[in-house]
């Protein structure tokens, strides 16, 4: 890989002339460089951080969730009300495709429980190594620690870019000057990622560019993020996992979203994958002040009638049993004195004392365990970043710019945002490979 660390280099006003540059190195920017330099355009891979793909190898908890092998009608649902212009970028290249691809570069894949897709080797590393060795083999200039600063357009069509750094010289005091390094292109693909994870380089660099070329960016938030909770409970309850419990995002006591899986408790809220994947809902609702909590249902395979059965038929045969002690086969243990507090059931009533109204309380709360949801972790720590370049100035058969010819989007940077499953990395793949493909194309046309 022809790899330059811009830091190292002089001041200077040199322009490098190249058919294609991306901005960015994560998902969408590898896969895109490489489609463009495959259809023989000379490509420039710019990356702001030491290396490519630092975000790319921290997904998925370092094991990195590729894709989902549901039907192309529900993985287009998973993104809301944006999904529709992602079905000319899925129809082109889909989970099936980019499963084929990985393998094509030595990545075998598995697939596990809900259709997620893993490396099989339960490596990110592996991931961001393939595709950096395929940029490398396709001949693609990778300049490292180069942060654009600037788009250059002329006359509504874009030339190319500029990029800046700070050079310190070995000096006392220690001396530095900016380095300024023009790059010549009629072909821009802005792949900057969102505003999480900042370390990682994602730091919404992309949204300031595309603001500077006449887009419109829609306000972001964090997507795919832990709740606060308000009073003690969460935090008595630290650690706690439960699973296959069922959650609801309630705003303005209205069901808003439900999940069925594994959540957890922190010391600050819930998380988890049910609760990140309702996050959205929560967020958007904190945002306009309106009142938000989160119902869990405790037993979601028992409806009320049910649930009611087993309660009456336990408290008939295990009547002599302390309430506190028979709790034990109803719930994990940590839950036991939440559960006693909140229902107001004195934990040493034997079970035969347990009144009707006692019995209902127990019922309602198994089946509704609300917390009240006061606000979300800060938008660094978000998974992705929901908001963006307003999509309807993106034509979604190419991924150019509606405004700006030759300036192209892919991945986190757009306003398309989905739920945990690997959706979102699907979707950075997918609109990657198809502006890198386009761009490669329009190169030599």
């Amino acid at each position: 890989m022809a790899i330059v660390n811009q830091l190292h280099g002089q001041a200077c006003n040199e322009m490098e002339t190249y058919d294609v540059t991306v901005v960015g190195g994560g998902a969408a920017g590898l896969i895109a460089a490489a489609q463009s330099a495959e259809m023989g355009a000379k490509t420039l891979l710019l990356e702001k951080m030491d290396r490519p793909g630092r975000k790319l190898r921290i997904t998925g908890k370092g094991r990195c969730n590729l894709t989902n092998i549901v039907s192309l009608p529900e993985f287009i649902d998973h993104f809301g009300r944006n999904g529709r212009f992602l079905h000319q970028a899925f129809s082109r290249f889909f989970s099936e495709d980019l499963i084929d691809f990985f393998e094509k570069i030595g990545v075998r894949t598995v697939v596990e429980r809900g259709g997620r897709v893993f490396p099989a080797s339960e490596k990110a590393q592996d991931v961001v190594d393939a595709l950096a060795s395929l940029v490398k083999r396709r001949g693609v200039a990778v300049v490292t620690e180069s942060p654009v600063q600037r788009l250059i357009i002329e006359n509504g069509i874009i030339r190319g870019v500029s990029v800046s750094s700070v050079h310190t010289r070995e000096s006392n005091p220690p001396s530095s000057q900016v380095a300024t390094q023009i790059y010549r292109s009629d072909h821009v693909i802005i792949a900057t990622g969102g505003a999480s994870y900042p370390a990682t380089g994602s730091s919404g660099d992309g949204y300031r560019l595309a603001e500077s070329a006449g887009h419109t960016v829609i306000p972001i938030r964090p997507a795919l993020i832990p709740l606060e909770t308000a009073g003690t409970c969460s935090s008595k309850l630290q650690g706690l996992s439960l699973r296959n419990v069922t959650a609801a995002v309630m705003v303005n006591g209205k069901k808003k979203s439900t999940a069925m899986g594994e959540m957890i408790f922190t010391h600050f809220g819930v998380s988890g994958p049910i609760i990140l994947s309702l996050s959205g809902n929560a967020v958007d609702a904190l945002r306009s002040n309106q009142s938000v909590a989160v119902s869990i249902d405790l037993k979601p395979a028992l409806d009320e009638a049910k649930l009611e059965d087993r309660l009456l038929r336990d408290f008939a045969q295990q009547g002599k049993k302390y309430f506190k002690t028979y709790l034990k086969e109803l719930l994990p243990r940590k839950l036991i004195p939440v559960c006693i507090e909140l229902t107001g059931i004195n934990g040493d009533k034997l079970c035969h004392q347990i009144t009707a109204t006692e019995r209902r309380m127990l019922l309602m709360w198994l089946k509704d365990f609300c917390l009240p949801v006061t606000g979300h972790q800060p938008l660094a720590e978000a998974i992705i970043t929901a908001g963006g370049v307003d999509t309807r100035e993106i034509n979604p058969r190419t991924m150019e710019s509606k405004l700006v010819h030759g300036l192209y989007f892919s991945g986190e940077v757009l306003d398309i945002a989905a739920d945990t499953g690997g959706f979102n990395l699907q979707a950075a793949f997918s609109t990657g490979w198809l502006a890198g493909r386009h761009c490669g194309l329009s190169s030599h046309g």
